[in-house]
C-alpha cells in the first residue's frame, strides 16, 4: 500500500506542474480530481504514508490559531521608483557612470503579496509575507495551497527564494460570483483578494481562492550556477518553479522603454494585473559591484504605471500630528472609485501644496493613487469652483493648542512643544510597533486607551505598567492582560537596534539602525560619538549623522534612555566572533554539487572564519570552491585565475 500511495503522490504532483507551472495539462481534470480523491481515501486510511509533500496538502484544512513571525534568511528589500521616462533614463545614467554597458532584464511586476519560500534539500519547509522586510508571518499552510509552488523541487537545493503570490482575474471573478450569491462584501480588488486569502487562519478557504504565484529571485545565488539574472530564473524554471515567460532582456534603455510601452497598452489582456515593470542590471557581478542603498538596490528600478484619475469634491480637510510633531493635512472626499477600490481620503502632503494648488474646501478636484498605493489631489477644477473660502494653514497645534512653527529649509508646518499628546502618544505607537520593538498586543486602539488613563506618559512608562492597573481597563480580561505584560517583558531583549528604530530618530531607518548598532555595539558609545564617526560607516549619510548626533547629546533624550535602562531594556547589540580566522577577509565563490557538505554548511563554515560568501565570480574573489558538474563559474575563475579548491581541499584548509 505504501508504493501505492507514493505512486499516487508522484502522479499528482507531476500532473499539478504540467497544468499550473507549464500551462499544458496531459490529463483532463476529471481524472486528476478522481486520483486526487483516492489518494485522500487512502491516506486517511493510513496516514503514515501521508507527508508535508503529498498533493492532499494542498487541499488545504489546517487551522491556526495566529501566524507567529520568521525572520527571512537575508532582507527583503523595496525597489526605487520611476514614474515616468526622464527617471528611467537618469537611473540608467547613474547605472552606466558607476559600471559601464550592461544589459537589462525586464520583468512584469505582479500586483500581489511578497512571499519568500524556504527549501531545505530540496523541500518546501517554509513560507512567509515580506512583513517589515526583515521579519514576516509564517504562511506555510497556506502557501502550500497553491499549486504552482513545488513542494519539492528537481534537485536538492537549500535556498529561500522570492515571488509573488497573486489571484488571477477568473479566480477572482469566480470568487466574487460566489460571494454575491452568499451576500456576502465584494473583494475590491485582485490584489486585496489574493492578500486576504493567504492570510486566512483556516487553509482549506485559501485553497478555495485558486491563487498562483511567479518567481522572480533568489536570496543567494550561491546555490545556481547563475552568471546573469535571466540565467538564474532559467535555472528556477529548470528546478520546477513558476517564472514570468513575459521578461524580456533587453540591451539599452530605449529598448526597455519600448517594453514598457508594449505592457502600458496591453497589460488589461493578461490574466493577472499588474502595476508596472521592474527593471534590473542582468549581470550578477555587476549587480554587486553597484550594491545597495539602505532601503534598496541600487541596480534595479520600478517603473510604476500612471495612475487612473477621477473626479470628487473635498468636504473637509482633516488635520493630524505626527511623532516628529509635523501637522499633515488630509483632504476628506466625497467617495469615489479609484483603480478599483473606494477613495474617501487623499493626501495633500502639506501646506504649501495646498497654496501652490489653491485647495479649498467643497472644490471638485481631481484625485488619483501615487504610485497605485497613496491617493493624492492632482489638481482643482477651476470651472466648477463657486465661492469657496481661502484655507489657511494652521497657527495652533489642533491637538494641544500650541504655536506652531516653520523651520528653516523645511516646508512642514510642526508644533514643537514636547508635551503635546498627539505626538506623545504616536511616538509611543511606533516605538511598540512591528518594525521596532514588536510587542504584541500593544496596537494604537490600546497605546491611547493607556495614556488617556493616565498610565503612561513616554515610552520608559510601559516598563511601569502592573496588572491591577491594567486589569481595571475596559475590555482588558485576564488573558489578555498577562499576554500584553509578557510581551513587554520580552521586548526588553530586541537588542540595541530595534531600540535605535523605536527611538524615532529622524532619518533613521531599519537598515541604518542596524549598520549603526553593529558598529558601536552599545548606546553609550553611539552617545558618546560625533557625526564624523557615523559617516565612516558605509552607507550612512551625513543628514544621517547630523540627525542621530542632534537626538543622543540631547539632555533629555539621554534622560530617557537611562529610565530605559533602569527597567532593564538591552541597550547592547551582541557581537558575533568568528569561531577562527582562517578566512579573515577573504571571499568565496561556491559552485557546482558538494558531497559532504550542503551549500549552507560550507557558507557557515566560510562566515565562522571571518571569511564572506558572494554569488558571482569576479578579480576580488580569493577562492571558488567547485564540486562536481561546476559550470560558468568555474570557467570564469580560470579566466581569471583566481584559486580553485575542490571539496576535499575546502575542508582540509578549515582544519
Amino acid at each position: 500500500m505504501e508504493e501505492k500511495i507514493k505512486s499516487l503522490q508522484e502522479r499528482l504532483n507531476r500532473y499539478n506542474y504540467e497544468y499550473h507551472v507549464l500551462d499544458a495539462p496531459t490529463v483532463p481534470d476529471s481524472e486528476f480530481d478522481k486520483l486526487l480523491r483516492e489518494l485522500i481515501e487512502l491516506e486517511a486510511e493510513y496516514p503514515e504514508y501521508k507527508s508535508d509533500t503529498s498533493p492532499t496538502v494542498r487541499v488545504g484544512g489546517e487551522i491556526l490559531d495566529r501566524f507567529v513571525k520568521v525572520a527571512h534568511d537575508t532582507p527583503m528589500l523595496s525597489l526605487g521608483n520611476a514614474f515616468n521616462e526622464e527617471e528611467l533614463r537618469a537611473f540608467d545614467k547613474r547605472v552606466r557612470d558607476n559600471a559601464g554597458e550592461v544589459e537589462y532584464v525586464c520583468e512584469l511586476k505582479i500586483d500581489g503579496l511578497a512571499v519568500s519560500l524556504k527549501y531545505v534539500d530540496g523541500v518546501f519547509v517554509q513560507g512567509a509575507t515580506r512583513g517589515d522586510g526583515t521579519v514576516g508571518e509564517n504562511i506555510t499552510t497556506n502557501l502550500r495551497t497553491i499549486r504552482a509552488i513545488p513542494l519539492t523541487l528537481k534537485e536538492p537545493m537549500s535556498f529561500e527564494v522570492r515571488g509573488e503570490a497573486y489571484m488571477p482575474k477568473h479566480s477572482f471573478q469566480r470568487l466574487n460570483e460566489a460571494r454575491t450569491e452568499k451576500g456576502e462584501a465584494l473583494f475590491q480588488n485582485p490584489r486585496n483578494a489574493a492578500a486576504g486569502s493567504l492570510r486566512q487562519l483556516n487553509s482549506r478557504l485559501a485553497a478555495e481562492r485558486h491563487l498562483s504565484i511567479f518567481l522572480y529571485s533568489v536570496n543567494n545565488f550561491t546555490g545556481l550556477d547563475a552568471g546573469t539574472q535571466d540565467e538564474a530564473l532559467r535555472a528556477l524554471d529548470d528546478l520546477g518553479f513558476k517564472t514570468n515567460k513575459e521578461r524580456r532582456k533587453v540591451g539599452s534603455i530605449d529598448e526597455v522603454i519600448d517594453y514598457i510601452d508594449h505592457w502600458t497598452t496591453h497589460r488589461a489582456e493578461l490574466d493577472y494585473d499588474i502595476d508596472g515593470i521592474v527593471i534590473k542590471v542582468n549581470d550578477l557581478e555587476t549587480q554587486e559591484q553597484l550594491g545597495y542603498t539602505v532601503r534598496s538596490p541600487r541596480w534595479a528600478v520600478a517603473y510604476k504605471f500612471p495612475a487612473e484619475e477621477v473626479v470628487t469634491e473635498i468636504e473637509d480637510i482633516e488635520l493630524t500630528v505626527g511623532r516628529t510633531g509635523v501637522i499633515t493635512p488630509t483632504a476628506l472626499l466625497t467617495p469615489v472609485k479609484v483603480d478599483g477600490t473606494t477613495v474617501a481620503r487623499a493626501s495633500l502632503h502639506n501646506h504649501e501644496m495646498i497654496e501652490e494648488k489653491d485647495i479649498r474646501i467643497n472644490d471638485k478636484v481631481i484625485i488619483r493613487k501615487a504610485g497605485d498605493i497613496i491617493p493624492e489631489v492632482v489638481s482643482v477644477i477651476m470651472d466648477a469652483r463657486t465661492d469657496q473660502q481661502v484655507y489657511n494653514a494652521p497657527t495652533t497645534c489642533p491637538s494641544c493648542g500650541h504655536e506652531t512653527v516653520k523651520l528653516d529649509e523645511e516646508v512642514a508646518i510642526r508644533c514643537i512643544n514636547p508635551g503635546c499628546p498627539a505626538q506623545l502618544v504616536e511616538g509611543i505607537i511606533y516605538f511598540v510597533s512591528r518594525g521596532a520593538m514588536n510587542i504584541d498586543g500593544l496596537g494604537e486602539k490600546v497605546v491611547r486607551q493607556l495614556y488617556d488613563a493616565e498610565l503612561i506618559k513616554d515610552i520608559s512608562d510601559l516598563y511601569d505598567l502592573k496588572y491591577d492597573d491594567l486589569i481595571e481597563l475596559e475590555r482588558m480580561g485576564d488573558k489578555k492582560v498577562t499576554n500584553l505584560l509578557g510581551a513587554i517583558e520580552a521586548s526588553k531583549e530586541r537588542g540595541l537596534g530595534k531600540v535605535l528604530i523605536g527611538l524615532g530618530i529622524r532619518f533613521l531607518g531599519a537598515k541604518a539602525s542596524a549598520l549603526i548598532a553593529e558598529e558601536f555595539k552599545d548606546i553609550d558609545t553611539i552617545i558618546s560619538k560625533e557625526e564624523e564617526d557615523f559617516i565612516q560607516i558605509p552607507e550612512i549619510g551625513e543628514k544621517i549623522a547630523k540627525s542621530i548626533v542632534t537626538y543622543t547629546h540631547n539632555p533629555d533624550f539621554q534622560e530617557l534612555i537611562e529610565k530605559l535602562k533602569s527597567h532593564g531594556v538591552n541597550m547592547t547589540e551582541e557581537v558575533v566572533v568568528p569561531e577562527t580566522t582562517t578566512f579573515e577577509g577573504m571571499t568565496f565563490v561556491l559552485t557546482g554539487k558538494l558531497e559532504q557538505l550542503t551549500r549552507n554548511e560550507a557558507k557557515a563554515m566560510i562566515e565562522n572564519a571571518g571569511g564572506k560568501v558572494t554569488g558571482s565570480v569576479s578579480k576580488n574573489t580569493d577562492v571558488v570552491v567547485a564540486g562536481e558538474d561546476a559550470g560558468s563559474k568555474l570557467e570564469k575563475a580560470q579566466s581569471l585565475d583566481v584559486t580553485i579548491w575542490n571539496e576535499n581541499e575546502f575542508i582540509e584548509n578549515m582544519e
